[in-house]
C-alpha cells in the first residue's frame, strides 16, 4: 500500500488487455451526487498517466472526454468504466451515478466489481442512501474503503469526518474504520482555513507532500511525531485485532515493536477479506499539476489491498433449463461465463455491451451463446440465441482501444451483440450457461405515454424495446385494462432520461398522458332488468326479449351467469347468446365506463320468435337487460387497493404513517427491523400512490424504500367516486 514508505514506480498509463487475473483490480466508486466521484476518477487517471496535464489522452492527442461538459453530464446518470495501468496492474474503475433514480447502474457496478470505494464529501457528510449501499456490500462481504473528498472546503475537518464514517459504517466495530493517513495543512488563509497540502503515513511515519503538484516524500519533524502517536497506536491495534496471527496482540501489548512489513501485510489481508475499512483523503490536482493529493495512496491501496478476481467466489451457474453447474472461480481456461453489466447504443457502431468475464476467455469474433431469463415481467422476453460478437475493446471516454481477448476477471466492451441485453449471460455456443441475475429495484413510478404522431407510432415499439434492453430497472407494460403503454421508472429523473433517450437516441417523440388506474364497477344491491330488442323493417326482423336479475357477489368472484328459464321461454340455443351479450356489456361498464365485476346475473324469463329471433338479437337483448338493471340500482365504483410495505428509519416513522393516512391508507402493522429502522405495513388505494416513489424520497430524505402488491378492489368513498365520474363525463 501507499504507506510502505516508498515512491510509486511511475510506469503507468492507459490499460490494455490483462494477461492474468492476479494483475486485475475491479473497483466501483460509490457515493451520493456531488461527493466528487467523477472528479476523483479524473484525478486517478491523471496520476496513472492515462491523461496528461492538459487533460488530453497521452497517445491520441485529442481532447479527453473528461473535458467534454456534455459527456460528463451523461456520465452522471450512467455507469462508466475507466481502465488504467498502475505498477503493472490493470485497474478497472467503475464510476456510478449518485442519484437515487439510477440505482440500477450502481447495482451493475457492484456486480462487476470486486471491491468498493465509498466517496464521502467532507462538506456534506454521509447520507442515508450511502449507508444503505454500505449495508448491501456488508451483506455480501464486499471489501470496502472510504475516501474523503472536498477537504478544500471551508470548515472541512478530516478528523471529524473520520468519526462520522466510523459511526455510519462501523456499527459492528468502529475500530475497523480508521484512517491510514492524516492530512498536512499549509499556512492559514485570511478566512482561517488552512489548505491540505499533503499526507502523513501513520504506519511509516513519513510525510507525502503534494504542494508542488508532485508527490514528495520526507521525514516528519520532531514536533510532528507526538501528534501522530495516538492515531498510529489506534491504527496498529485495529490492524492487529484483524490479524490471523493470534499471537500478534499479545506481543504488541507486551511491548514488542511490530515490524511495519507485518502490519502492512495484515492490513492488506484484512482489507481484502472485507473486515477492515481504511479511510483515506483525496483532492484533484491543481492546474498544471500532475498528481492530485492522495491519488498515489489510493492507487496503491487498490493494487495492494483490494482483492484480485481470483479471490471472488465462483458465480451461481445453471444451464438454460435450470440444471445446476459448477464452474471453477476465475479460470481463464475454464468454460466461458460472462455477463452483460451494461448496454448502450452508439450512433456509429450500434449496440455496445460492457461485459465482465467471470471465467473462461472471451475472444474477438467468437460465436457465443446469449441467455436471458427471469425478466419477463419487465418487458424482457426470455431468449437463448447464438451470436457472433464483433470487436472487443477497452474504453476511455468516447475512445476505444481494440483488444484481441478478455480473460477471466477482466472487463471489456463488446460490439454488435444485437440480441444481448443488460443482465444476459454469454457462454460457449456448445456449452450454454446462465448466471443467476442480480437483484434490481422494482420501478414504482408510472409514466404513461403515447406516440406524438403516426410516424412516431411506427417507431415506438422498436424504441421502447431498445430502451428496456439497456435498462433492466425499467419495466414496460402494455396495460390491457386501461389500454395504456406505461413505462415504470425509479423516479422523475429516471423518467426524464427515458424520454430524452427515446427522443434523441431512437428518434421517437412521445407525449406523456395521465396514468390511469384500473377501476371497476359492481352492483351495491339486487336489481332486475328487462331487455327488449324487437325490430321489423320489411324483411327478416329481429326479436328477442329476456328478463334478468342481478345480485352482488363477494370480491374476486367475477361475472357468474345462471340460467333459470323454464318452459322453453328462451330457446336453449339462444341462452349462450344472452350470456355473451351480458358479458360484453359488463366489459364495457354500466355506469362510468369501467368493467363490471363480482355479480351474479340470473336469466329468469324471455320470449322468442320462430322466424325473427337470432343469436345477434339475444346478445343485444342481454346487454339491454343489464343496462336497465343498472339504471335502477346503486352502482359502486371499485378501486384497486395495494398492500404497501415501507422500510424507513425510526426518525421518520411518524411522518410516513401520517402521510399514508392522508392517502386514505390503513396502517395494518409495524415491526422493528435492523439498523434502527421500522417496517410499516399498510393498505392504500392505488390511485393515491401514483407518485409515492417521489414523495417518499422527499419525506425520508432518500432513506426509505417501499414495495407494493395488488390486494383487491374495494368500493370508493362516495365523494371520490363522484369526482371520478365527473372527470369521466368531462373527458367524454
Amino acid at each position: 500500500m501507499g504507506d510502505k514508505a516508498n515512491t510509486h514506480p511511475g510506469a503507468a498509463g492507459r490499460a490494455t488487455a490483462a494477461d492474468h487475473p492476479a494483475s486485475v483490480r475491479n473497483v466501483v466508486l460509490v457515493g451520493h451526487s456531488g461527493s466528487g466521484k467523477t472528479t476523483l476518477v479524473e484525478a486517478l487517471a491523471l496520476t496513472a498517466g492515462a491523461v496528461n496535464r492538459a487533460g488530453r489522452v497521452e497517445d491520441g492527442g485529442t481532447v479527453s472526454d473528461y473535458d467534454d461538459i456534455e459527456h460528463r453530464q451523461k456520465r452522471s446518470v450512467q455507469l462508466s468504466l475507466v481502465p488504467v495501468d498502475w505498477d503493472g496492474y490493470k485497474i478497472n474503475i467503475l464510476d456510478t451515478p449518485g442519484y437515487a433514480d439510477f440505482v440500477g447502474e450502481l447495482r451493475a457496478g457492484l456486480r462487476a466489481a470486486d471491491a468498493a470505494l465509498f466517496v464521502v464529501s467532507a462538506s456534506d457528510g454521509v447520507d442515508g442512501s450511502t449507508r444503505m449501499v454500505w449495508e448491501e456490500c456488508a451483506a455480501v462481504g464486499m471489501p470496502r474503503a472510504i475516501v474523503v473528498t472536498h477537504l478544500e472546503a471551508a470548515r472541512a475537518d478530516f478528523d471529524e469526518m473520520t468519526r462520522t464514517c466510523a459511526e455510519a459504517f462501523g456499527a459492528d466495530d468502529p475500530d475497523a474504520v480508521l484512517p491510514l493517513y492524516l492530512p498536512l495543512h499549509g499556512e492559514q488563509g485570511p478566512d482561517g482555513h488552512a489548505p491540505v497540502t499533503g499526507l502523513t503515513g501513520l504506519l511509516s511515519q513519513r510525510l507525502f507532500d503534494y504542494s508542488t503538484g508532485e508527490r514528495k516524500e520526507s521525514e516528519p519533524g520532531p514536533d510532528q511525531l507526538p501528534l501522530l502517536e495516538r492515531a498510529r497506536n489506534r491504527l496498529i491495534e485495529g490492524i492487529i485485532a484483524e490479524s490471523e496471527d493470534e499471537t500478534l496482540m499479545d506481543r504488541y501489548l507486551g511491548g514488542e515493536e511490530i515490524d511495519i512489513t507485518t502490519l502492512v501485510q495484515d492490513l492488506e489481508r484484512a482489507v481484502a477479506r472485507g473486515t477492515f475499512f481504511p479511510v483515506l483523503a483525496a483532492a484533484p490536482a491543481a492546474d498544471g499539476a500532475r498528481q492530485g493529493l492522495g491519488t498515489v495512496e489510493l492507487l496503491e491501496l487498490i493494487t495492494g489491498g483490494f482483492p484480485t478476481p481470483l479471490e471472488r467466489a465462483a458465480p451461481t451457474v445453471t444451464t438454460p433449463d435450470g440444471t445446476a453447474r459448477e464452474v471453477k472461480a476465475c479460470d481463464p481456461d475454464g468454460p466461458l461465463v460472462a455477463e452483460v453489466v451494461k448496454t448502450a447504443s452508439d450512433p456509429y457502431v450500434g449496440r455496445v455491451s460492457l461485459v465482465r468475464v467471470f471465467t473462461g476467455t472471451l475472444r474477438a469474433d467468437d460465436t457465443v451463446h446469449v441467455s436471458g431469463h427471469g425478466l419477463a415481467d419487465r418487458g424482457h422476453e426470455d431468449h437463448d440465441v447464438d451470436e457472433r460478437i464483433g470487436a472487443l475493446s477497452t474504453p476511455f471516454g468516447k475512445q476505444q482501444r481494440s483488444l484481441t481477448h478478455c480473460i477471466a476477471g477482466d472487463l471489456a466492451c463488446v460490439a454488435k451483440l444485437n440480441r444481448a441485453e443488460t443482465g444476459d449471460t454469454l457462454s460457449a455456443k456448445d456449452d450454454p450457461l446462465l448466471m443467476a441475475p442480480w437483484e434490481m429495484p422494482d420501478p414504482l413510478l408510472p409514466l404513461a405515454i403515447q406516440a406524438h404522431s403516426k410516424a412516431d407510432e411506427d417507431k415506438l415499439s422498436q424504441g421502447l424495446g431498445r430502451l428496456v434492453a439497456e435498462d433492466p430497472t425499467m419495466r414496460l407494460e402494455q396495460n390491457q385494462n386501461t389500454h395504456q403503454v406505461v413505462l415504470w421508472c425509479l423516479g422523475e429523473a429516471h423518467a426524464d432520461v427515458a424520454l430524452e433517450r427515446l427522443r434523441n437516441r431512437y428518434g421517437v417523440q412521445v407525449d406523456v398522458i395521465p396514468h390511469k388506474v384500473a377501476l371497476r364497477e359492481t352492483f351495491a344491491g339486487r336489481s332486475a332488468g328487462r331487455g327488449r330488442h324487437v325490430k321489423q323493417s320489411g324483411g327478416h326482423g329481429q326479436y328477442a326479449i329476456c328478463e334478468i336479475e342481478v345480485e352482488p357477489l363477494p370480491g374476486g368472484s367475477g361475472i357468474e351467469f345462471v340460467d333459470k328459464v323454464v318452459g322453453g321461454a328462451v330457446p336453449r340455443q339462444f341462452i349462450p347468446s344472452v350470456e355473451k351479450g351480458v358479458r360484453a356489456q359488463a366489459a364495457r361498464g354500466v355506469a362510468a365506463g369501467y368493467p363490471l365485476i363480482d355479480v351474479r346475473v340470473t336469466l329468469l324469463d324471455g320470449k322468442a320468435h320462430s322466424v325473427d329471433s337470432s343469436d345477434a338479437a339475444f346478445q343485444t337483448a342481454g346487454a339491454l337487460a343489464l343496462r336497465e338493471a343498472a339504471a335502477d340500482a346503486r352502482i359502486h365504483l371499485l378501486e384497486p387497493v395495494a398492500e404497501v410495505t415501507v422500510l424507513v428509519g425510526d426518525d421518520y416513522v411518524g411522518t410516513v404513517m401520517s402521510d399514508l393516512s392522508g392517502r386514505r391508507g390503513r396502517v395494518v402493522g409495524t415491526e422493528q427491523a435492523a439498523g434502527g429502522r421500522t417496517l410499516v405495513r399498510a393498505e392504500v388505494p392505488e390511485i393515491e400512490i401514483g407518485r409515492y416513489a417521489v414523495d417518499l424520497r422527499s419525506l425520508s430524505h432518500g432513506t426509505a424504500r417501499f414495495g407494493r402488491t395488488y390486494a383487491r378492489h374495494e368500493p370508493m368513498p362516495p365523494q371520490v367516486a363522484e369526482r371520478i365520474r365527473e372527470q369521466t363525463r368531462e373527458a367524454s
